[in-house]
């Protein structure tokens, strides 16, 4: 079982204590950042610009698939694809413990907010995914999760109602609308054939890619995964049916300058949103002793939030029809 307050014992004087366990002397200056899954902060470095240490969530992943993600980050460094790999040590180390707390360092960057609605931004974005996924097909991860129907959508969707987190009133008819949306999932799944599932980012959005004058880059895989393309390119896609289309064909024409994309795929999209919805609340049900979730997501498992869900899953059922 994950502890619930894995953090409490992460004070400043044991995260300084931690940088400086791996060689480096710190200003002590420190600015904690946003995170929810794992902790983050901005360490001062004596002589030298700052750094990003992250701190994992402790019995989230095994080492290996840490350093899976670091290797993949590195590899993609390698192929000039703009992507914030990990520090390392004169010993290649990439990962740190300290006091029983793993943690990795990366250097800074900045950068603005991608605009989703610029075309031209977009079909950036689809030649940068592109040419990451020609560099993560070659391979496929070892350790990673995949994302697939059991994994984002049953154990989730268990983990719910064995912990009783529906409220009793609705439960009955939640659990017939997430039967209905499974199996519409595993029919659309089915419909598409088979699909060549790669070493994905799993989670490119707006708020994880950072934008400057030399286009966009990504600082964190923290959620990568093996998986179909279309995952790294629908949550571009916002707005309406007919802006979602304009825009999806301006991520797809910069995507296949550099990779092909199997237009099947296409099919998958709302099944993937479906998946999403259902590991989201999961996700967030495993976290809720946490003290840090219910002050930072007040509104998740309160009567108003299930019959979202519910209207929410209704729609993805229809969409999938």
């Amino acid at each position: 079982m994950l502890n619930t307050t894995p953090y409490a014992n992460l004070d400043p004087n044991l995260i300084l204590d931690a940088i400086e366990s791996v060689g480096l002397q710190c200003t002590g200056n420190l600015l904690a950042l946003n995170s929810y899954e794992n902790r983050v902060y901005q360490i001062g470095i004596e002589g030298s610009a700052p750094l990003i240490a992250k701190f994992y969530r402790p019995g989230r992943w095994s080492n290996e698939t840490i350093l899976e993600e670091h290797q993949f980050s590195l590899e993609l460094v390698e192929h000039e694809i703009p992507v914030v790999a990990p520090w390392m040590n004169p010993e290649k180390q990439t990962l740190f413990e300290y006091q029983n707390f793993r943690f990795a360092l990366f250097p800074r960057r900045s950068g603005r907010a991608l605009e989703l609605d610029r075309l031209d931004q977009l079909a950036w974005m689809g030649r940068f995914i592109g040419r990451l996924h020609a560099v993560s097909a070659c391979r496929p991860f070892l350790h990673r999760p995949t994302l697939d129907i059991e994994t984002f959508g049953r154990k989730p969707y268990s983990f719910l109602i064995e912990n009783n987190f529906i409220p009793d009133q609705i439960k009955a008819n939640y659990c017939r609308t997430v039967d209905s949306l499974l199996e519409k999932i595993e029919q659309r799944f089915a419909s598409c054939g088979e699909v060549t599932s790669i070493r994905l980012h799993g989670d490119i959005h707006a708020g994880n890619v950072l934008w400057s004058d030399a286009g966009p880059h990504i600082v964190d895989l923290d959620d990568c995964l093996m998986g179909p393309a279309v995952q790294d390119l629908w949550m571009l896609l916002s707005g309406n049916s007919a802006e979602m289309e304009s825009q999806l064909e301006e991520i797809l024409r910069g995507y296949r300058e550099f990779h092909d994309f199997n237009p099947r795929e296409l099919q998958l999209i709302e099944a993937l949103r479906s998946l999403r919805l259902l590991h989201y609340s999961g996700w967030l049900a495993r976290r809720w002793d946490d003290p840090a979730f219910p002050l930072s997501f007040p509104w998740f498992n309160t009567p108003r939030y299930w019959h979202q869900q519910l209207e929410d899953f209704n729609e993805q059922i229809e969409l999938l029809t």
